[in-house]
């Protein structure tokens, strides 16, 4: 059974005056342990998917499953990290770790030894008590990572969470989050504009045509040996058919140019 599953998921925005159709039957399955990376052009609402996934929007048609069950809110088996890292900056490091527990109401004490261990695995164990201006942009993101990572979610959707980093950070950070997703087992689902991105890092690309969006194709991402812990997002880029799925993607995207009049 597919840890995520869409079915026939249509999505449309109403006002008084029309009906905007933004998704049509949109059919995915991934499942436990994945990474899915999600590409389309601007506007065709890749982030619009994740909300779904969520349980923050509600499909007008079709059913959005998780673990076989419907999604009819939001559940604690899905993290969410977003673009920006929104670490509050009158908390420290230790505190912000914190926010997504203290919302849950989890353990305060558990919450606390998990935020800790996971500090320290990742390399930020010395910067609990620091506050987030002292850290770096690519060292903020790992704590949003974390701070998700706390709450124990089984799936993670990520949202463009490098799109506001400088080049050189975004590529070394694509490598440590993609080495903390695979360590922690977690199924992910990665949106992002950067074809290089989506292939270095997911095992399956789903691209989305222009509004009303679609599933146009699904690309499996076969470029390291199977099991190979050492194939990171950074090494794949140098492999051999790594350009082939970039022309073909880059390709299937400029025939779904969305036009802004």
């Amino acid at each position: 059974m597919a840890q995520i599953e869409l079915n026939e998921v249509c999505l449309s925005y109403f006002t008084a005056k029309q009906e905007t159709e933004a998704l049509r039957d949109i059919h995915v399955s991934v499942e436990a342990g994945e990474f899915i990376s999600i590409v389309g052009p601007s506007g065709c609402g890749k982030s619009t998917l994740l909300s779904l996934i969520s349980g923050m929007y509600k499909p007008t048609r079709g059913k959005v499953l998780i673990d076989g069950q419907e999604v009819t809110g939001t559940s604690p088996k899905v993290g969410y990290m977003l673009q920006h890292d929104h670490l509050f900056e009158w908390r420290d490091i230790l505190s912000n770790l914190m926010v997504g527990a203290e919302i849950r109401r989890m353990d305060r004490k558990r919450a606390e030894r998990k935020a800790l261990e996971l500090l320290e695995r990742y390399g930020l164990g010395g910067f609990a008590h620091h506050s987030p201006s002292q850290l770096s942009g690519g060292m903020r993101q790992r704590v949003a990572l974390i701070r998700t990572l706390v709450t124990e979610p089984d799936i993670l959707l990520l949202d463009e969470p490098f799109s506001a980093l400088d080049y050189q950070t975004r590529l070394t950070l694509a490598d440590e989050i993609f080495k903390i997703i695979k360590d922690q087992g977690k199924t992910a689902v990665l949106v992002t504009h950067d074809i290089s991105e989506a292939i270095s890092m997911g095992d399956r690309v789903m691209v989305m045509s222009k509004r009303p969006s679609t599933i146009s194709t699904v690309y499996s991402i076969r470029l390291g040996e199977e099991g190979d812990k050492e194939w990171t997002p950074w090494k794949k880029r140098e492999a051999n058919r790594y350009n082939n799925y970039f022309n073909d993607i880059w390709k299937e995207l400029q025939g779904h140019v969305v036009s802004t009049g």
